[in-house]
């Protein structure tokens, strides 16, 4: 059974740095999904941390990543770390989210001056 939603994105994806447990339980991606679009901003940010140390390693699925800091955003507006941490991950996995990425940055920017 997992005990965090960092387990079963571990159990799913994989993961550099620790073994992958061994589990018996049906890990289909839309559980996850569903479970990751309804976590908490800590629990979506232990799968980060956990499986992403890095922001450009982890095996995580760079959709899902873009899905969880999305998330996370949403849950925390104003915190301008977490605003340049999303924006960083978009500019890093591809230019499809460049004007994206770069309105974060201009948030965070907002948010420390104001």
């Amino acid at each position: 059974m997992h005990t965090s939603l960092a387990q079963r994105a571990r159990c799913l994806c994989g993961d550099e740095y620790r073994p992958t447990p061994a589990c018996h339980l049906e890990h289909r991606e839309h559980f996850f999904v569903e479970e990751l679009t309804f976590a908490d901003a800590d629990a979506i940010l232990a799968v980060l941390r956990e499986l992403c140390p890095q922001v450009v390693d982890g095996r995580l699925p760079v959709w899902v990543r873009d899905l969880a800091h999305r998330l996370v955003v949403l849950q925390r507006p104003d915190g301008p770390a977490l605003l340049r941490e999303a924006a960083e991950s978009l500019w890093l996995h591809g230019p499809d989210r460049d004007g994206v990425a770069a309105d974060l940055s201009g948030r965070a920017d907002a948010l420390e001056a104001g």
